[in-house]
């Protein structure tokens, strides 16, 4: 009996050792187990993380664009623009984006009527050729859109404001929707505007070469009256969308075309032959000033050397919308510039 229950003590000992061991090797199990339960449920709300993190990542991704003056570093999709030059704030409108800030218009000051609407109550950011920089930086923008030709001087401090990218020069329009896309993070947006316009092209040369009694392609000269000269343009906004729907230029104006030049200056009567063409585009003046320009446009007009061009004696002398054809610059002008050609040929829009 003494034996016995001494050695029991001994036998509980072990038993309990035992016990220890197998819920030891139990909770071992259980936590294999609970890791790997974890982990299922993690890979499903790693997914929604995974769906979440590429949308933050779309949203706040950094992208370099390159441009007129180098590279910029671009997060996101900005929202508050400041556009320096009037083809830009055109272009904005255009994608459904209202700026922060815009230069003044050119004429119909502050805001062109064609863009009054859409851009009611966006300050007014000093000249197109001289922006207020402190102004800029009060709106705080998150993108800034400028042209090297107007702004090179200034853009190491616009860019201390926010993030800026250049456009070479200030009306090619297409080129600006492209940009703008790219530092908007609009890419599909600038796409189907420009694609837009391609069908639009498409159609009017459709159209005008089954025009009955019109010659095509035609030969074209873009005219403008100042104060103390005339001009040719022989390439830049007009010219080129003229060129892109087939009109071509006097040889003239074709050699100056090829050379680079924008606008030929004319201050001599004696070199109105220089403007001979089939048929004429003159911007409209607002001459409500001292009349200057209207003195000059009829003096010049009256000539005998004006007369005798091929336009004139033609009955092809159209006055156009020089908002549309020359200052506003941008992709809604454009197509403003092309309605107004279709209506010269009596072409169904």
């Amino acid at each position: 009996m003494f034996r016995l229950g001494k050695g029991l003590p001994l036998l509980f000992l072990l038993l309990s050792v035992m016990l220890v061991a197998a819920g030891c090797g139990t909770n071992g199990a259980e936590n294999k187990t609970e890791p790997a339960a974890q982990e299922t449920g993690g890979h499903a709300a790693g997914a929604d993380m995974t769906a979440t993190a590429a949308t933050d990542e779309k949203n706040g991704e950094t992208r370099t664009v390159g441009h007129a003056m180098g590279k910029t570093e671009i997060q996101g999709s900005p929202q508050k623009i400041v556009t320096l030059f009037q083809g830009a704030t055109d272009v904005a409108v255009a994608m459904g984006i209202k700026p922060v800030g815009i230069v003044e218009s050119w004429v119909e000051q502050p805001i062109y009527q064609y863009l009054r609407n859409d851009l009611d109550g966006v300050p007014i950011v000093g000249l197109e050729t001289q922006p207020n920089l402190e102004e800029i930086a009060k709106l705080e923008p998150d993108l800034i859109i400028g042209s090297k030709l107007r702004h090179e001087a200034i853009y190491e401090q616009l860019s201390e404001i926010a993030p800026t990218v250049m456009l070479e020069t200030v009306y090619q329009f297409k080129e600006t929707v492209k940009m703008m896309g790219q530092a908007m993070n609009q890419e599909d947006k600038a796409q189907k505007l420009l694609e837009d316009w391609d069908r639009r092209v498409a159609d009017f040369k459709t159209k005008i070469g089954q025009k009955a009694g019109v010659e095509w392609p035609q030969e074209v000269a873009v005219l403008n009256f100042r104060a103390d000269h005339a001009r040719i343009y022989v390439s830049g906004f007009a010219p080129d969308i003229l060129a892109e729907l087939g009109y071509v230029f006097p040889e003239y104006q074709q050699q100056e075309r090829e050379k680079g030049q924008v606008v030929i200056r004319l201050t001599s009567k004696e070199s109105i032959p220089s403007m001979n063409a089939d048929l004429f585009y003159i911007f409209k003046f607002d001459d409500s000033g001292d009349g200057a320009v209207q003195k000059l446009y009829e003096e010049w007009t009256g000539h005998p050397l004006w007369k005798n061009l091929d336009a004139v004696k033609n009955n092809k002398v159209y006055m156009v919308n020089e908002v549309f054809w020359n200052n506003g610059g941008g992709i809604i002008a454009a197509n403003r510039m092309l309605d107004e050609i279709y209506e010269h040929f009596g072409l169904e829009k």
